[in-house]
């Protein structure tokens, strides 16, 4: 109907259904700003094979490439568009764009806006030029993770005019949960295997802290004789995508991965995942379980927590932008660790969720914790 939409949908919630379908009954093109030419790629891909004509913009591109989708979309020859951030920093590009019929701009990942959201991205800034250049038309923001302080911000740095604001649910029932206390590197690798045996046929992902650690977690887990793959921001781009194409089309059973693995990642087939280390808050940890079980089948995750961990990701914040915001954020991630009440209803109030229920699907509800009186002897 026309209006500025703030859309916020768990992962694996149907984001991309939010704007496709409106785009393909508006008359014109839908713009989609997306941070990751992986992603970009990908969703261009599924569209076609659905016979739905997509162009994508990004700098991987040559000039003979990118000339070529710019006169797809001035012959009106596309219904959508994915671009880059970056894109959209260019006055030239903003000018072709003027000259295209365009009915919908989406900006996909949206808390990379937000001061307060968990992965500010400076390229992003730009985008509060949209309203300003193109005033009459409507822009979608989604996002899987942002508490309200993100959210109203997401809306102010964007410019939007009373916008619709649909908040999912937050709940994944079919997403177990469990933190333990770290035993150790060889009881660790040894409950990953376990987990890997007891889904043959599917996929899991192991998230570390740092390259070292996905390096060294994938090695011993390829010395055991599993299909193991590395992906890291060290990597070159040839090989990262490399890697995550064997992931998706199952020639792996386990990607263990920086934070930088995982965002777009369309496999339904995921049943696990692990994290190596404590993640250093709620959003970024509730962002990467979401990526398991997205097909609804029943899918475990499990945190391994240590005060190293807080200790490493406390260094960091110091060096951060917002020191007092992360160290917010990661005493409630250490809370949520530390906590003896049903973990769901924990990870669900910090979204400004109600849950009136035990959820019988985290370590807390299915081994709750021995009490006692303490004020008897």
């Amino acid at each position: 109907s026309g209006h500025d939409t703030l859309g916020l949908l768990p992962t694996g919630g149907g984001k991309s259904l939010t704007f496709q379908v409106p785009g393909m009954i508006l008359p014109g093109l839908t713009v989609v700003v997306t941070p990751l030419i992986s992603l970009m790629t990908d969703q261009v891909d599924n569209l076609a094979r659905r016979g739905i004509r997509a162009v994508c913009l990004h700098s991987g591109l040559t000039r003979a490439e990118h000339k070529l989708g710019v006169d797809r979309c001035n012959a009106g020859h596309a219904k959508f568009l994915y671009i880059s951030p970056e894109k959209l920093q260019s006055d030239t590009f903003l000018d072709t764009l003027r000259h295209i019929d365009v009915s919908l701009i989406v900006v996909d990942e949206a808390h990379c806006i937000s001061q307060w959201g968990h992965d500010l991205r400076p390229e992003y800034t730009a985008l509060n030029r949209i309203k300003a250049s193109y005033p009459g038309i409507p822009v979608m923001a989604l996002t899987a993770t942002a508490d309200k302080i993100t959210r109203d911000d997401i809306a102010t740095q964007l410019c939007l005019k009373n916008p619709y604001i649909h908040l999912a649910s937050f709940d994944r029932p079919n997403i177990s949960l469990k933190v333990l206390a770290n035993p150790g590197k060889a009881k660790r690798i040894n409950i990953i295997t376990r987990m890997i045996d007891r889904y043959p046929d599917d996929s899991g992902i192991v998230y570390c802290l740092s390259r070292k650690g996905a390096e060294t977690t994938n090695a011993e887990l390829e010395t055991r004789g599993y299909r193991s793959i590395v992906y890291h921001a060290g990597l070159s781009n040839k090989e990262r995508d490399q890697a995550q194409e064997r992931f998706i089309n199952g020639d792996v059973q386990v990607v263990c991965a920086t934070v930088a693995f995982g965002m777009g990642i369309d496999k339904s087939n995921i049943r696990w995942v692990v994290h190596n280390n404590m993640p250093r808050n709620m959003e970024s940890y509730y962002q990467e379980i979401g990526r398991a079980g997205r097909d609804g089948m029943k899918a475990e995750t499990l945190l391994f927590y240590s005060f190293a961990d807080i200790a490493t990701l406390q260094s960091f914040i110091e060096k951060s932008g917002q020191p007092a915001l992360n160290t917010e954020k990661l005493t409630r991630m250490k809370e949520y660790c530390e906590a003896t009440v049903c973990r769901r209803r924990v990870l669900l109030s910090y979204f400004n969720e109600e849950y009136d229920h035990d959820c019988g699907n985290c370590d807390v509800c299915l081994d709750p914790p021995v009490r006692f009186d303490g004020t008897r002897i």
